[in-house]
Protein backbone atom coordinates (compact mmCIF):
# COMPACT_ATOMS: atom_id res chain seq x y z
CA UNK A 1 0.00 0.00 0.00
CA UNK A 2 1.62 3.38 -1.36
CA UNK A 3 1.39 6.18 2.01
CA UNK A 4 -0.70 8.92 1.21
CA UNK A 5 0.81 12.08 2.61
CA UNK A 6 -1.52 13.47 5.14
CA UNK A 7 -1.87 16.04 8.08
CA UNK A 8 -0.46 13.20 10.88
CA UNK A 9 2.78 14.77 11.72
CA UNK A 10 0.85 17.98 11.43
CA UNK A 11 -1.76 16.94 14.36
CA UNK A 12 1.17 15.18 16.44
CA UNK A 13 2.67 18.60 16.80
CA UNK A 14 -0.33 20.03 17.59
CA UNK A 15 0.49 23.67 16.82
CA UNK A 16 -1.51 26.06 14.84
CA UNK A 17 0.31 27.55 11.93
CA UNK A 18 2.97 24.95 10.80
CA UNK A 19 5.19 25.81 7.32
CA UNK A 20 5.94 22.89 5.18
CA UNK A 21 9.09 23.60 3.49
CA UNK A 22 10.97 22.13 0.24
CA UNK A 23 13.09 23.02 -2.16
CA UNK A 24 13.36 22.57 -5.94
CA UNK A 25 16.47 22.68 -8.42
CA UNK A 26 19.14 21.20 -6.32
CA UNK A 27 20.43 18.89 -9.40
CA UNK A 28 20.15 21.20 -12.25
CA UNK A 29 23.11 22.58 -13.88
CA UNK A 30 21.83 26.35 -14.05
CA UNK A 31 19.29 28.24 -12.65
CA UNK A 32 18.71 29.21 -9.05
CA UNK A 33 17.20 26.83 -6.31
CA UNK A 34 13.94 27.86 -5.46
CA UNK A 35 12.55 26.84 -2.14
CA UNK A 36 8.59 27.44 -0.79
CA UNK A 37 6.94 27.17 2.26
CA UNK A 38 3.23 26.61 2.82
CA UNK A 39 0.78 27.13 5.49
CA UNK A 40 -2.63 25.72 6.05
CA UNK A 41 -4.96 28.02 7.75
CA UNK A 42 -6.83 25.11 8.73
CA UNK A 43 -6.40 21.36 8.61
CA UNK A 44 -9.92 21.26 8.83
CA UNK A 45 -9.87 22.56 5.01
CA UNK A 46 -11.31 20.93 2.00
CA UNK A 47 -8.99 19.41 -0.09
CA UNK A 48 -10.17 19.23 -3.40
CA UNK A 49 -7.24 18.32 -5.81
CA UNK A 50 -4.26 15.76 -5.49
CA UNK A 51 -1.63 17.53 -2.84
CA UNK A 52 1.61 14.97 -3.23
CA UNK A 53 5.39 14.90 -3.58
CA UNK A 54 5.76 17.19 -6.61
CA UNK A 55 8.05 14.54 -8.58
CA UNK A 56 4.93 12.12 -8.47
CA UNK A 57 2.53 13.87 -10.21
CA UNK A 58 2.18 14.92 -13.76
CA UNK A 59 2.87 18.49 -15.02
CA UNK A 60 -1.21 18.85 -15.28
CA UNK A 61 -1.27 17.60 -12.17
CA UNK A 62 1.25 20.01 -10.45
CA UNK A 63 -0.31 23.16 -12.58
CA UNK A 64 -3.83 22.32 -11.03
CA UNK A 65 -2.99 21.83 -7.16
CA UNK A 66 -0.33 25.05 -7.61
CA UNK A 67 -3.34 26.91 -8.58
CA UNK A 68 -5.55 25.54 -5.60
CA UNK A 69 -2.33 26.32 -2.57
CA UNK A 70 -1.92 29.42 -3.79
CA UNK A 71 -5.28 30.83 -3.69
CA UNK A 72 -5.87 28.75 -0.22
CA UNK A 73 -2.71 28.86 1.60
CA UNK A 74 -0.61 31.02 3.33
CA UNK A 75 2.65 30.94 0.73
CA UNK A 76 6.41 32.04 0.15
CA UNK A 77 8.97 31.11 -1.76
CA UNK A 78 12.58 32.43 -1.53
CA UNK A 79 15.60 31.32 -3.67
CA UNK A 80 19.18 31.54 -3.88
CA UNK A 81 21.24 32.15 -7.28
CA UNK A 82 23.51 30.35 -9.98
CA UNK A 83 26.54 32.59 -7.71
CA UNK A 84 25.35 32.25 -4.53
CA UNK A 85 24.95 28.52 -4.89
CA UNK A 86 29.07 28.62 -6.23
CA UNK A 87 29.44 30.27 -2.90
CA UNK A 88 27.79 28.67 -0.58
CA UNK A 89 27.37 24.98 -2.41
CA UNK A 90 24.23 23.71 -3.23
CA UNK A 91 23.17 22.38 0.31
CA UNK A 92 23.67 25.59 2.22
CA UNK A 93 21.97 27.41 -0.77
CA UNK A 94 19.39 25.19 -0.92
CA UNK A 95 18.88 25.92 3.18
CA UNK A 96 19.29 29.36 2.91
CA UNK A 97 16.47 29.71 0.42
CA UNK A 98 13.96 27.88 2.77
CA UNK A 99 14.77 30.89 4.60
CA UNK A 100 13.92 33.16 2.70
CA UNK A 101 10.56 31.42 1.68
CA UNK A 102 9.49 31.07 5.50
CA UNK A 103 10.61 34.78 5.75
CA UNK A 104 8.92 36.05 3.21
CA UNK A 105 5.43 34.38 5.17
CA UNK A 106 2.90 36.83 5.77
CA UNK A 107 2.17 34.42 9.20
CA UNK A 108 5.03 33.43 11.66
CA UNK A 109 5.10 29.63 11.90
CA UNK A 110 4.91 27.93 15.49
CA UNK A 111 7.48 25.57 13.52
CA UNK A 112 8.72 24.46 10.04
CA UNK A 113 8.41 20.76 8.50
CA UNK A 114 11.68 20.78 6.86
CA UNK A 115 11.56 17.98 4.02
CA UNK A 116 15.31 16.08 4.24
CA UNK A 117 17.48 15.42 7.35
CA UNK A 118 18.49 18.75 8.48
CA UNK A 119 17.08 21.85 9.36
CA UNK A 120 18.01 25.60 8.47
CA UNK A 121 20.01 27.01 11.24
CA UNK A 122 17.18 29.78 11.45
CA UNK A 123 14.35 27.82 11.85
CA UNK A 124 12.99 25.96 14.80
CA UNK A 125 11.68 22.93 13.03
CA UNK A 126 12.14 19.44 12.21
CA UNK A 127 13.56 17.56 9.44
CA UNK A 128 11.43 14.63 8.20
CA UNK A 129 12.84 12.72 5.86
CA UNK A 130 10.84 11.92 2.76
CA UNK A 131 8.48 14.68 4.12
CA UNK A 132 6.85 15.28 0.82
CA UNK A 133 5.76 11.99 0.95
CA UNK A 134 4.32 12.04 4.69
CA UNK A 135 3.51 15.82 5.22
CA UNK A 136 0.73 17.30 3.47
CA UNK A 137 2.05 20.77 3.71
CA UNK A 138 5.93 19.63 3.20
CA UNK A 139 3.81 18.31 -0.54
CA UNK A 140 2.39 21.60 -0.63
CA UNK A 141 5.63 23.08 -0.65
CA UNK A 142 6.96 20.73 -3.45
CA UNK A 143 4.60 21.90 -5.47
CA UNK A 144 5.09 25.05 -5.08
CA UNK A 145 8.98 25.52 -5.43
CA UNK A 146 8.53 22.95 -8.54
CA UNK A 147 5.77 25.14 -10.01
CA UNK A 148 8.30 28.29 -9.42
CA UNK A 149 11.22 27.34 -10.85
CA UNK A 150 9.72 26.17 -13.74
CA UNK A 151 8.27 28.85 -14.66
CA UNK A 152 11.66 30.87 -13.89
CA UNK A 153 13.69 28.54 -16.47
CA UNK A 154 10.79 28.62 -18.81
CA UNK A 155 11.50 32.60 -18.42
CA UNK A 156 15.41 31.87 -19.26
CA UNK A 157 14.90 29.82 -21.85
CA UNK A 158 13.39 32.88 -24.08
CA UNK A 159 16.48 34.82 -23.49
CA UNK A 160 18.76 31.26 -24.08
CA UNK A 161 16.65 29.38 -26.56
CA UNK A 162 19.50 26.76 -27.55
CA UNK A 163 19.46 24.83 -24.14
CA UNK A 164 16.13 23.76 -23.94
CA UNK A 165 16.12 24.51 -20.69
CA UNK A 166 11.53 24.65 -20.84
CA UNK A 167 12.28 21.29 -21.50
CA UNK A 168 15.02 20.21 -19.23
CA UNK A 169 14.74 22.55 -16.43
CA UNK A 170 18.59 23.03 -16.68
CA UNK A 171 19.17 18.90 -15.71
CA UNK A 172 22.40 17.61 -17.72
CA UNK A 173 20.37 15.89 -20.20
CA UNK A 174 21.87 15.42 -23.30
CA UNK A 175 20.30 17.83 -25.04
CA UNK A 176 21.84 20.50 -22.44
CA UNK A 177 25.24 19.11 -22.48
CA UNK A 178 25.44 19.03 -26.37
CA UNK A 179 24.20 22.88 -26.28
CA UNK A 180 26.94 23.89 -23.70
CA UNK A 181 29.97 22.48 -26.07
CA UNK A 182 28.25 24.07 -28.68
CA UNK A 183 27.48 27.12 -27.34
CA UNK A 184 29.19 26.93 -24.09
CA UNK A 185 28.24 28.57 -20.62
CA UNK A 186 26.18 31.49 -19.52
CA UNK A 187 25.71 33.65 -16.45
CA UNK A 188 22.91 31.11 -15.24
CA UNK A 189 24.56 27.98 -15.00
CA UNK A 190 26.27 26.98 -11.79
CA UNK A 191 30.52 27.28 -12.44
CA UNK A 192 31.05 24.85 -9.69
CA UNK A 193 29.12 22.03 -10.98
CA UNK A 194 30.73 19.02 -12.86
CA UNK A 195 30.35 19.75 -16.11
CA UNK A 196 30.78 23.82 -16.07
CA UNK A 197 33.04 23.37 -13.91
CA UNK A 198 35.45 21.14 -16.08
CA UNK A 199 34.54 22.98 -19.38
CA UNK A 200 35.40 26.43 -17.49
CA UNK A 201 39.26 24.34 -16.70
CA UNK A 202 39.17 23.08 -20.72
CA UNK A 203 39.14 26.29 -21.79
CA UNK A 204 41.29 27.78 -19.24
CA UNK A 205 44.06 25.25 -20.08
CA UNK A 206 43.72 25.67 -23.78
CA UNK A 207 44.59 29.83 -23.36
Amino acid sequence: MVAVADFSIENEIGANFIAGCDEAGRGPLCGPVVAAAVIFPSRDIEIPIVIRDSKKMSAAQRAVAYDWITKNTIWATGECSPTEIDELNILWASMRAMERAVAGLSRVPDICLIDGNRVPKNLQGRAIVKGDAKSLSIAAASIVAKETRDKIMHELATEFPMYGWERNAGYPTTEHLTAIEKYGITVHHRKTFGPIKERIKNETSDD
